[in-house]
């Protein structure tokens, strides 16, 4: 009787087990992601160079250790850059924190309407949309998705 008793203690310990083992993904709040600045890093006929950073609010009661980022941004109404990248930074909990990510585009061959808004955002602030996943640390966290929208100036070196 013991044997059974120990039997179903432990099978009812394993169930608990797989099941929080299971929602963990659930568990992970989205974080806030906002694109806080485009560096115009260079700007010549071969190609362009951007740095752009963004910030990250963790609404969660544990920290959050990011290990990959998938992201899109639109600029204007426009595809801008869009990518995936290994990572390793964390968030405190309930803090902020902050990544960059360096992007080399072609945009005289691929967007040339992206060259004027590139000029016009030295000037004033341009709408961006912003969405994509961040690869979560942890046991069994699945990606959490990120979707905002805001404006940004772009910078160029020096400013």
């Amino acid at each position: 009787m013991t044997h059974v008793r120990g039997l179903i203690v432990v099978s009812f310990m394993g169930a608990v087990l797989l099941t929080g083992c299971a929602s963990m993904g659930q568990l992970v709040s989205a974080p806030d992601v906002r694109l806080r600045q485009v560096q115009v890093e260079s700007i010549d006929v071969s190609g362009q160079s951007f740095l752009l950073s963004f910030d990250v609010t963790n609404p969660n009661p544990f920290p959050l250790p990011i290990s990959t980022i998938s992201y899109a941004v639109v600029l204007d109404g426009y595809p801008f850059a869009s990518g995936n990248t290994d990572s390793a930074f964390t968030v405190p909990a309930r803090g902020d924190g902050e990544f960059a990510i360096s992007v080399d585009l072609n945009l005289l061959r691929t967007a040339p309407e992206l060259l004027f808004i590139a000029r016009d955002g030295l000037r004033r602030d341009i709408a961006y949309s912003l969405n994509g996943e961040l690869g979560i640390d942890l046991p069994y966290a699945k990606p959490v998705a990120f979707d905002t929208d805001g404006h940004v100036r772009l910078q160029t070196p020096g400013y």
